[in-house]
């Protein structure tokens, strides 16, 4: 059985227990073990961080210790799966870069706040993950996000959509989910999800976030399946 950390807090308007409560059905559905702790200090033994299979952060914003970053980012690098949503994990620890760097996007801001209606356009052919999803309507906060070229992009959706300084620009499509590599550990971004009922209006956001949070937890057996080490992406300078 497939072993799950969610760790829970930050601003309270994201609903992080709810979605976080959310996510742990869904995965339970699919035989794993979920375990939801509302602190940091979860991430502190790194030996028993070892032997998960996927971690989900629910923390918007923020702060961390530098060791619990650390930890998360030894672990994902050797297997262990990262996935997360909103801003429960691309905007969470705005200090950390390390954190930025591991999950591959940082939210910087939401034009016209919630309430925006919006398309997200499935990159078809992309990913095995998008297979047989359709593009789908969306009313929530339509974030914009600073993204690491490196990510491969499963969904977008187009800027501007209000009326603001960045209109001075031209209209770009907007990564919404996207996956990644840390290492041997698989990470997936989803940046739908503001308030928990988003996944109920919007079932494919549902289907993609499960979609996305089952693959990056494969990740660690697939290392240990073909006996890959994560020695070639190490280097003998302290990076963080």
């Amino acid at each position: 059985m497939k072993k799950v950390l969610i760790f829970v807090g930050g601003w309270d308007g994201h609903e992080p227990m709810l979605v976080s409560q959310r996510f742990k059905r869904l995965l339970e559905n699919h035989n794993m073990e979920v375990d939801i702790q509302e602190n940091q200090e979860c991430l502190a033994d790194i030996e028993k961080l070892r032997t998960l299979d996927l971690i989900i952060p629910h923390w918007t914003m923020g702060t961390i210790e530098r060791d619990y970053v650390n930890n998360i980012c030894t672990v994902v690098g050797e297997g262990v799966g990262l996935a997360g949503n909103h801003g429960g994990m691309c905007d969470a620890f705005r200090q950390s870069t390390n954190w930025q760097f591991m999950t591959g996007g940082q939210w910087v801001s939401h034009p016209g706040g919630d309430g925006q209606n919006y398309m997200v356009n499935i990159c078809k052919g992309s990913s095995p993950l998008v297979e047989g999803l359709e593009d789908f309507p969306v009313c929530s906060e339509h974030y914009y996000l600073h993204i690491d070229p490196a990510v491969e992009v499963l969904a977008t959706t187009r800027f501007p959509l209000v009326n603001y300084y960045h209109c001075a620009n031209k209209p770009v499509d907007m990564p919404v989910a996207w996956t990644k590599y840390w290492g041997l550990g698989r990470v997936f971004y989803c940046s739908l999800g503001h308030h928990d009922d988003v996944f109920d209006k919007s079932p494919n956001a549902q289907e993609l976030m499960l979609r996305g949070m089952l693959w990056a937890a494969e990740g660690r057996q697939y290392a240990i399946d073909h006996n890959l080490s994560v020695e070639p992406y190490l280097n003998s300078a302290k990076m963080y």
